[in-house]
């Protein structure tokens, strides 16, 4: 099955595009394919999956919905599917002096 990939900030910058099609066995799961996605880009090595679950403060969206929202890593994937990964974003504010 063919999983599009969609990367974002520094993840973007780990795997050096902004999407790419990956084929993957059918049934994989989301697990399988961030696992797969730390094996294969270092910069991604040991960022995407902790204790056999997303990250923490990681986004990971199938189709547009976050998967922590459905079965975490063990959710299933389908021919087709959108897979998108976020890292972490923190923002901040700059002092005005008041």
């Amino acid at each position: 099955m063919e999983i599009e990939l969609r990367f974002f900030a520094t993840f973007r910058d780990a795997v050096g595009q902004k999407e790419r099609t990956g084929t993957f066995e059918d049934g994989e799961t989301v697990g399988d394919v961030l696992s797969s996605l730390e094996s294969e880009y270092e910069g991604l090595e040991g960022q995407l999956i902790e204790n056999g679950a997303v990250r923490d403060q990681l986004s990971v969206l199938k189709n547009g919905r976050d998967v922590v929202h459905m079965a975490g890593t063990e959710t299933t994937l389908e021919d087709g599917d959108v897979l998108s990964v976020f890292p972490p974003v923190a923002g901040g504010c700059v002092s005005r002096g008041i």
